[in-house]
């Protein structure tokens, strides 16, 4: 595969998937609140950490996301006021979401052992076959 991480598909050249694991940002922003509540815009910034600098995520996918835990009674949410600006929402994971957020710990470990293990193979081959 060339560096410009292409791939092929039905004999035409695409762009190769993004390095991101299908609702990714769910964990992300449930192991980000689990850590302490936050507002939005501070979710935003702590991505960065989790490879989202590259390929920032837009505010309004987080809002959603957001929007979808708490309906689902994973998140909480409260209006914050301040001396200065405006309210801003502040969201806090509730039980539900630890317990969510262990689910999906589980699964991204079974993920991660399905990857090494490929990966290896893919390596092993390799060095055999360069």
């Amino acid at each position: 595969m060339s560096s410009g991480r292409r791939r092929w598909r039905a004999g035409q050249q695409e762009e190769a998937c993004p390095r991101r694991i299908h609702n990714f940002l769910e964990p992300v922003l449930l192991l980000l609140l689990h850590c302490d509540e936050s507002h939005g815009y501070d979710l935003l910034e702590a991505l960065k950490e989790f490879g989202f600098e590259q390929n920032p995520v837009d505010s309004s996918t987080v809002y959603r996301i957001l929007r979808s835990l708490e309906e689902r009674g994973f998140v909480t949410s409260r209006w914050e006021t301040g001396d200065a600006g405006p309210a801003r929402r502040l969201y806090l994971i509730t039980e539900n979401g630890d317990d969510y957020l262990g689910r999906w710990i589980e699964d991204l470990r079974e993920t991660d052992r399905v990857l090494h293990h490929f990966l290896e193979t893919y390596d092993s081959h390799m060095q055999v076959h360069a």
